[in-house]
């Protein structure tokens, strides 16, 4: 990992309008990149969100608009971006998959990971979601060695299943991403703790954007996009709602102190 740099984690209440939500993306990559930061998180959806149809008829491939558009910044600004997830397009006609990629500084992709884990839930709040009704489910475990450390990917509802993240630490994640649009209902209680424990499990840093706030008549999304370090701490937090960046710094020296302070990696004896 290297000695130390900036990371973002980027807010957004991103809506059913492409060019708006893309406009909004680049201009709080931007900010986070003249505050400094060397590796800076998009949330999930970060390019639309709106009805499954749309969603369908809009997918796009990697050299599509989205992408295409953070590779332009990433490259611009030589910085690391996470294009959270967008929509992509796949050989079903009525599905996407559910894609994010790590973009390096020279505007190459370093890495693409589709969502393993998909939300089907009826939440009590009387929302309903089947994103495996309109959604193919990746395979791939997937991390990105990086000048800055070894990068590990996954998506929202991955958040719930631990034995994701211990896959990518036994990979030599340090810094795993969990870009998310999580409901206002499950968040409000569980995403933080659940950001938390990552980190705490993993002992590795956990960059967290995050969707926030109503995206239509139908969809509110939590907020409280992070960074937390190895520890289990939070270094910066977005606020519930509203769009903007929070910055932490992410060093070596801690996640080496971490580690051997709580050598838990090396105790595994499940796999």
């Amino acid at each position: 990992m290297k000695d130390g740099f900036l990371a973002a984690a980027v807010q957004m209440t991103s809506i059913a309008d492409r060019a708006k939500n893309l406009d909004n993306a680049l201009r709080l990559v931007n900010l986070a990149a003249d505050l400094g930061a060397e590796l800076v998180g998009l949330p999930e959806n970060f390019s639309f969100m709106g009805h499954d149809e749309e969603r369908i008829a809009g997918a796009e491939t990697l050299e599509g608009p989205s992408l295409s558009a953070v590779r332009d910044v990433s490259r611009r600004r030589r910085i690391h971006v996470l294009a959270g997830s967008f929509a992509e397009r796949v050989k079903d006609p009525g599905k996407t998959a559910n894609t994010s990629v790590l973009v390096a500084p020279d505007g190459t992709l370093a890495a693409i990971y589709r969502k393993i884990h998909l939300f089907d839930v009826a939440i009590p709040d009387g929302a309903r979601y089947a994103e495996s009704e309109t959604v193919v489910p990746g395979e791939a475990v997937v991390t990105a060695e990086t000048a800055l450390g070894s990068i590990g990917l996954s998506v929202c509802y991955d958040l719930r299943f631990p034995e994701l993240y211990r896959r990518l630490a036994s990979r030599g994640a340090e810094i795993v991403c969990v870009p998310s649009a999580f409901t206002l209902f499950t968040g409000k209680d569980h995403w933080e703790v659940l950001v938390r424990a990552r980190a705490i499990e993993n002992l590795a840093y956990v960059l967290a954007p995050a969707q926030a706030g109503r995206h239509s008549a139908t969809r509110v999304t939590f907020g409280n996009a992070m960074v937390v370090d190895p520890w289990g701490v939070v270094l910066a937090r977005c606020p519930g709602e509203g769009e903007g960046v929070c910055l932490a710094p992410m060093r070596r020296e801690r996640i080496e102190q971490v580690r051997r302070d709580i050598p838990a990696l090396k105790h595994r004896k499940l796999s």
